[in-house]
């Protein structure tokens, strides 16, 4: 990777609340209040918990939370005093607005995020939706940074953002992926999935930006790996080698060693079959040494929007120096995940933190987030 890129604001709106301040109090005192039984959804006599974010009423579900992302960043999208056709925006989602659109699939709009960002919000520049499932937002980390490094962008809008869509909720039940209670990823009980909805988009912009000066606060985006092994539809490769291959690639692109990471968000979904291939892969790239959880106890696979969520409570943990993202599931399989599992209330030191989303078609997405 070429420079430094700043992380240098954040709008989120999950099951964990709206706004910096509260997704982080929250999220350090492992309030899963916000996960809530999904009621009228499934066929008779199933349920499953999902993770609901609130938001205003109006308009589409996603368009809703791509608005109150936006709103809690446009002070600092002004404050820079860049000219709006050099702001982009790069939005990664799954499912867009197909709760709307159910009734009639030719009318779903995937590009729908960006769009609004750019037809609502002063965003100018280039505008595009990526979706690869569950590593969407991922991505879009990578595809920003190029943005600022062709010198196309002053700053970019990056992030993910996705809505309940009841068509989703019962394709993952189908495939016998939910959970009836809450998610418990790492246990050796675990039960599949919860899901849930959220938007977390950042303002990013180049290390050498006249419009935010670097400073020994700021979060960077250190590296970001990618990787395709296609080896299902919907199963991941049981030894995780697309995992594998995107977290090393991650750490290559960031010029770091395995032992220089502090912390691992998993993608940690609580099914059998992710969470045995992702341990494996974290144990062959990091040892057991780093620090590991998963926050979709807090907030439910966000699909889309997960990347950028996850990433997101990596960069309140980074930035507030308290500690990491804890793991709130109890009863841990240890020979499953044999390393560190931080609870609510540890004071980790982190001053890396890398962030895992894997998708459907073995679409893999690592990111590194950093503080000086």
């Amino acid at each position: 990777m070429s420079g430094r890129f700043i992380l240098a604001d954040l709008g989120i709106v999950t099951a964990l609340g709206r706004g910096r301040d509260e997704t982080e109090r929250r999220m350090f005192a492992g309030d899963t209040s916000g996960m809530r039984r999904m009621e009228g959804v499934l066929p008779e006599g199933e349920t499953t918990m999902f993770g609901y974010a609130e938001r205003p009423a109006g308009t589409t579900r996603v368009g809703a939370l791509v608005d109150e992302a936006m709103r809690q960043l446009q002070p600092a999208i002004e404050g820079l005093g860049a000219a709006p056709e050099r702001i982009g925006a790069v939005v990664g989602t799954s499912n867009s607005t197909m709760e709307e659109f159910t009734e009639n699939p030719d009318r779903i709009d995937m590009a729908y995020p960006a769009e609004r960002i750019r037809d609502r919000w002063n965003v100018k520049g280039p505008a595009w939706t990526v979706s690869t499932a569950c590593s969407s937002s991922g991505k879009t980390f990578a595809s920003a940074r190029r943005l600022l490094e062709s010198g196309l962008c002053d700053a970019v809008v990056v992030g993910g953002a996705d809505a309940m869509t009841r068509v989703v909720v019962n394709g993952f039940n189908a495939l016998e992926a939910t959970s009836p209670n809450l998610t418990r990823p790492l246990a050796a009980d675990r039960a599949g999935i919860n899901l849930g909805e959220g938007a977390a988009l950042f303002l990013m912009l180049p290390g050498s930006s006249p419009f935010h000066p670097f400073t020994s606060s700021s979060v960077s985006l250190l590296g970001v790996g990618e990787s395709s092994d296609a080896h299902h539809l919907t199963a991941p490769d049981p030894e995780g080698k697309g995992a594998e291959a995107a977290m090393r690639a991650a750490l290559a692109d960031a010029g770091l060693a395995p032992e220089d990471i502090d912390y691992i968000n998993l993608h940690g979904t609580g099914t059998t079959y992710n969470d045995s291939m992702e341990c494996a892969a974290v144990r062959r790239v990091f040892g057991d040494r780093v620090p590991a959880s998963s926050t979709k106890p807090l907030t439910g696979h966000a699909l889309g929007a997960a990347g950028a969520i996850e990433a997101a409570l990596c960069w309140l943990a980074l930035r507030s120096g308290r500690g990491v993202p804890p793991h709130v599931v109890a009863n841990v399989d240890r020979e499953l995940a044999p390393f560190p599992v931080p609870e609510v209330g540890n004071t980790i030191a982190a001053k890396t933190a890398l962030s895992n989303s894997f998708a459907f078609g073995g679409s893999n997405a690592s990111v590194i987030l950093g503080v000086a």
